[in-house]
């Protein structure tokens, strides 16, 4: 495929507009990319567009959300976000419970929205894995993967004391929170100090039992050696910092989800060099956690020089509406250019999946979205999409 005549948002390293441009793809990667100046090939045959008038993007990336998992028009029956019967599961994979023939796939993509990270929910202080997957392509979830674990969701705050106090039982109180996860990581730790000693010993006279098989201690492995990241659901201010604290303790790469206060704390953001993902922007304060919205966190975390992404929260919104989210962060005070890396590349990297999409560069998955008019216009619509090479029907 070749499209050409385009103004080419790269959302590069370096942010490259390139005013007139192609891309070549071949096999679902882009293979090319530059000025028209600089075109060489043939316009004669194959599949060849004309996108004068078309601005194009890397196709979207939506770095929080629950989509396929909390399915769409779907009351108990098809909501699989939260298992509130206990505190601590992080052994539960979000690859057993995504419907990827779930109608929000085909209208994330339809909106230019290629790749969702999606998941465990915030009832639980530790709530199981999350997953990268495109959201075009197949009805079936593991041809759809990008990176499985992408990260373990951790909660803290006003969700995990509400759900279990409505049942009595622990955490009821932010202490309890905090300390069921440092309960479940010290035991991943202790679970892989005796493994490692185990596999020292064996075969010799000093050899040591064995580990009892753990399956939540397994699923952390990953996340203790920094193969995978900790997601902390985090709104309040005193929330974020026990998220920086309990990830200090242990080493852990670490992504701050909401951040709703960042704002108000941007300058020890900075300091702790930590990265956020904010959102929903399009919501209101529907919990006294959520006081502090502003539409101008984005802008002040930008002005800190706090790295950030920005996600739908899907359902709370829906998906699709994810570019006008960012529209919002504009009108917060947030640089339209910045507003657009906020949905690309910046969460491809913050979420550890930048050398696949995020984008357009030669190498990375031909994911693109072209748009006429404004992207965080909510009249406006993708001209046409593609994703992984495909054409979105």
């Amino acid at each position: 495929m070749i499209i050409y005549n385009a103004r080419i948002f790269t959302a590069s390293e370096d942010a490259d507009i390139i005013e007139c441009g192609y891309i070549e793809t071949n096999d679902g990667v882009i293979t090319a990319v530059g000025s028209m100046d600089d075109f060489s090939g043939s316009l004669d045959s194959g599949d060849v567009i004309d996108a004068s008038g078309l601005t194009v993007y890397p196709a979207f990336v939506d770095a929080h959300c629950h989509i396929g998992i909390c399915e769409n028009g779907i009351a108990f029956e098809g909501d699989d976000v939260n298992e509130e019967t206990d505190p601590s599961t992080p052994h539960l994979r979000a690859i057993d419970a995504i419907n990827a023939a779930d109608l929000c796939f085909s209208e994330a993509a339809r909106a230019g929205i290629g790749t969702v990270v999606t998941g465990a929910g915030s009832a639980n202080p530790v709530g199981g894995s999350l997953l990268a997957m495109k959201t075009y392509g197949s009805t079936r979830v593991d041809k759809l993967l990008i990176r499985e674990p992408c990260a373990i969701k951790f909660a803290l705050g006003e969700n995990p004391k509400r759900v279990y106090n409505d049942r009595d039982e622990t955490p009821m109180t932010r202490m309890a929170t905090a300390a069921v996860i440092r309960e479940q990581l010290r035991k991943a730790q202790r679970y892989m100090e005796d493994m490692a000693e185990y596999e020292r010993t064996k075969g010799t006279d000093d050899e040591t039992s064995r580990p009892d098989y753990d399956i939540k201690c397994e699923a952390l492995i990953p996340l203790l050696k920094r193969r995978v990241k900790a997601h902390f659901h985090c709104h309040r201010q005193d929330d974020i910092f026990t998220a920086i604290r309990i990830a200090k303790e242990f080493s852990l790469d670490y992504v701050l989800i909401h951040a709703t206060d960042g704002w108000l704390i941007a300058d020890e953001l900075r300091d702790e060099r930590a990265r956020c993902i904010i959102g929903p922007l399009f919501a209101d304060r529907c919990k006294p956690e959520l006081i502090n919205q502003s539409c101008e966190n984005a802008a002040k975390l930008h002005k800190h020089g706090v790295e950030f992404a920005i996600c739908s929260d899907h359902p709370e919104t829906p998906i699709q509406y994810l570019p006008v989210t960012a529209g919002i962060a504009v009108r917060g005070g947030l640089s339209k250019e910045q507003a657009i890396l906020a949905i690309t590349s910046v969460p491809a990297r913050i979420c550890g999946i930048d050398d696949r999409v995020g984008s357009i560069e030669t190498g990375k998955d031909a994911d693109l979205a072209a748009f006429r008019g404004e992207v965080f216009d909510i009249t406006e619509s993708p001209e046409f999409v593609v994703i992984t090479g495909k054409f979105v029907d």
